[in-house]
């Protein structure tokens, strides 16, 4: 419904997908600017940057359009029009995803795979069968453990009633974190995206590992490749989240 109520208006659509393709790409303009100065940031070069830059910006963007209305949840919360959702024969979870489906974010997407591609034609990288799985598996990966993210936060704003604010540090504050290489955050910044919030495997532990470059923890090589299994991890957890969030939710009060 939302799909068809967009592309009614055709030029609207291109436009306001225009818009979030160059809001996006305002963030990588920074980071050319910064080019501009200096040969290297944390040791590494612009284009291994990018990389990391278009890994979670392909990742978060997928996240973001296909979930990322959750944070119009505490909204809901507070007016009581979650009630509406809760008769009808869906589940609330996807009612909630769908919810004003904002189809124009496909220009997030599209601007994060660009920049993805001009570095790959840039980096020398020795692609051994690995390194060529784990690329649409970091893809993919990253999407799940941001769309984790999403629920949890939105699980959160069941207590909270109006927290998009705070679901949006960890969302849209997560994937600007992971722009850039872990060497420029300090050792216990790093060990907290890897070890308490695992936003380190939506792209620094694989891409580093198809980069050729250590992490500044010391893992074991094999951690690269546990971002799937991380991702399911996560999803499980803002599902058990979600549905204590949902359990409690006693509607609005006059």
């Amino acid at each position: 419904m939302w799909i068809r109520s967009t592309m009614a208006y055709r030029a609207s659509f291109v436009m306001t997908t225009a818009g979030n393709f160059v809001a996006s790409a305002l963030d990588f303009a920074a980071i050319l600017l910064m080019f501009s100065r200096v040969d290297a940031l944390g040791g590494y070069t612009l284009p291994e940057i990018a990389f990391l830059y278009g890994l979670s910006g392909t990742a978060f963007g997928l996240a973001d359009l296909t979930i990322g209305s959750m944070d119009r949840l505490g909204r809901r919360v507070r007016d009581g029009t979650l009630d509406t959702l809760l008769v009808r024969p869906a589940p609330v979870l996807a009612q909630v995803a769908a919810d004003r489906f904002a189809l124009r974010r496909l220009g997030r997407v599209t601007q994060g795979a660009l920049v993805l591609g001009w570095a790959l034609t840039r980096l020398d990288i020795d692609w051994t069968a690995p390194k060529l799985l784990l690329m649409p598996v970091m893809v993919l990966s990253g999407c799940g453990i941001f769309c984790a993210v999403f629920v949890a936060g939105a699980a959160f704003q069941f207590v909270a009633q109006d927290a998009s604010e705070a679901q949006n540090a960890f969302t849209y504050g997560g994937t600007t974190l992971l722009q850039y290489p872990p060497t420029v955050f300090a050792k216990e910044l790093v060990r907290g995206v890897t070890f308490v919030l695992p936003l380190a495997f939506v792209n620094w532990l694989p891409a580093l590992y198809v980069l050729g470059r250590p992490y500044p923890l010391d893992l074991p090589r094999w951690t690269a490749f546990a971002s799937p299994l991380v991702a399911v991890a996560c999803c499980a957890l803002a599902g058990a989240a979600w549905r204590v969030g949902l359990r409690s939710y006693r509607s609005t009060g006059n």
